[in-house]
């Protein structure tokens, strides 16, 4: 994996207000281009022909690691928004906010021979990941691996998604900064406590 492109993944990496932001990669060319390119790095020579991204920045990252490779994207749905045709319908485990997604897959998307790898922002449970490669397996495809921007999976659970690759490790992101509010809460709290 191009050291270039986790170099630019850390670069364009922020926390706001406590939560994890990436979408400023997908405001600059040479960064959106170089991120993609690493995600796919390590899947080149793996003979995919679909790639496949879970609503939302999974279909941007997905779409883009599909042209990278030049193969097709398949769209896995959250229940809510339009989506025709016969679908292969799963609801996921719990993820880290202990919340299931009931997620969607086109049956005519995939079928046998498909060597499917699919792209996401981040991995920390793996509870959608393990639900698409069990979709992808239904629907007679051939699951290949997992590649992401943020790795954050336990070990425990990576042998049930196979090969999981990050641009970076979650430990090894910028430690998140308190918000201007919860800044000055802690000093009100800091100040209301008897010396």
């Amino acid at each position: 994996m191009p050291l270039f492109a986790r170099d630019l993944l850390l670069e364009n990496f922020r926390w706001i207000d406590g939560h994890a932001d990436v979408w400023a990669i997908f405001r600059h060319p040479a960064a959106l281009a170089a991120v993609v390119a690493g995600v796919v790095e390590p899947f080149r020579d793996s003979q995919i022909t679909a790639v496949c991204g879970i609503e939302s920045r999974g279909f941007l990252l997905g779409a883009a690691a599909a042209v990278e490779l030049g193969v097709g994207f398949v769209p896995v749905r959250k229940l809510e928004g339009l989506f025709p045709g016969d679908k292969l319908s799963a609801r996921t485990e719990p993820d880290y906010r202990q919340r299931s997604h009931t997620l969607r897959l086109q049956r005519s998307s995939l079928g046998p021979g498909d060597r499917v790898l699919m792209v996401d922002d981040w991995i920390e449970t793996g509870s959608q990941g393990i639900t698409v490669k069990r979709m992808v397996e239904e629907c007679g495809g051939t699951w290949i691996g997992c590649s992401v921007l943020v790795d954050q999976l336990p070990d425990e659970r990576r042998e049930l998604l196979g090969l999981v690759t990050g641009l970076v490790k979650a430990h090894e992101l910028p430690a998140c900064a308190p918000s201007p509010s919860e800044a000055r809460a802690a000093t009100r709290s800091a100040k209301s406590r008897p010396a």
